[in-house]
């Protein structure tokens, strides 16, 4: 992908229009497709995600995901503000996007709606990447389709990607249907028309669940058909068998077409060996194109 062919949204001014293909372009590697390693979990999961059974002692540590992040490839590693300012100087050549909303997953759906409120907004993440001198290429957010509380979260979505594309900024929206009124959270149809709502929200990328059924890769043709200019990621989901996860990653790609992934816990639950190796394995076949096989060779090495 040449510098030129990135489409620049209208919200973008003039005078950060170049800031805005050059971070665009550093998070996609210049290949228009994106490997976003998740650290955001410490929140929505509680420790459940970094401690117990079949889990890497190194997990447990906060660390373990910016030591991965530093020694891997990837387009850009997703967390909250305040890990980014307790570790970002040790680790000053990570791409980063701060997450601007998190919540925990003790409040069930059956007690109430889902609602993420906005901890802090992109004008103070614009404050703290000149204060801070750190490689932050985006922000991102989640919204909850669906939930009671949508109507606010779209309303701070919407003014996030907005005010993200004043600073040149790239945006990750995070859309998963959810609240008492959604039946099938994994259900195709819903699943395209949440990241057509990402696309209404005009933000530059969307991180969706990957659809339950028979053939999910053409199922998810979908999504990404309604999704339009807002391009499409696959979450990662629970840890599973490696070479089933890349050839999963492998069919949304280059079957259904999405433009990347966004994993996790089948990369930060390894020891940090074997994270490296993971990470390496999902960028080869996300941003470097290569088959399945070459990519479990890289995670055999």
């Amino acid at each position: 992908m040449e510098r030129g062919e990135i489409k620049v949204p209208a919200d973008v001014p003039k005078n950060v229009m170049e800031k805005y293909v050059e971070n665009y372009y550093e998070i996609t590697k210049g290949s228009g497709h994106l490997m976003l390693f998740a650290g955001d979990q410490k929140v929505e999961h509680l420790n459940n995600d970094f401690y117990g059974e079949g889990i890497a002692p190194d997990d447990c540590d906060p660390e373990h995901l910016f030591r991965i992040a530093c020694a891997s490839k990837i387009g850009v590693f997703a967390t909250q503000l305040g890990m980014i300012a307790r570790y970002g100087r040790d680790y000053p050549n990570v791409p980063y996007l701060v997450k601007l909303n998190s919540k925990t997953n003790l409040v069930k759906t059956a007690q109430k709606d889902p609602f993420s409120n906005q901890w802090i907004d992109v004008e103070q993440v614009a404050e703290f990447k000149k204060n801070s001198g750190l490689k932050i290429l985006g922000v991102g957010y989640t919204i909850y389709p669906g939930s009671e509380c949508d109507p606010e979260m779209f309303r701070q979505a919407a003014q996030m990607v907005y005010k993200a594309h004043q600073h040149g900024l790239i945006t990750v929206i995070w859309a998963y249907p959810r609240g008492k009124a959604v039946k099938e959270e994994l259900d195709p149809h819903l699943i395209a028309g949440v990241a057509g709502v990402a696309c209404c929200l005009g933000s530059d990328f969307v991180k969706i669940n990957y659809p339950e059924g028979s053939e999910p890769e053409e199922l998810l043709k979908e999504a990404v058909k309604a999704a339009g200019r807002t391009k499409l990621l696959c979450a990662g989901g629970k840890s599973i068998n490696v070479k089933q996860f890349l050839e999963r990653l492998h069919d949304q790609i280059h079957v259904s077409g999405a433009v990347g992934n966004a994993t996790g816990r089948n990369i930060h639950q390894k020891s940090l060996n074997e994270a490296i190796r993971m990470c390496n394995a999902v960028y080869a076949i996300t941003v470097e194109n290569t088959t399945v096989e070459e990519a479990m060779k890289i995670y055999g090495e």
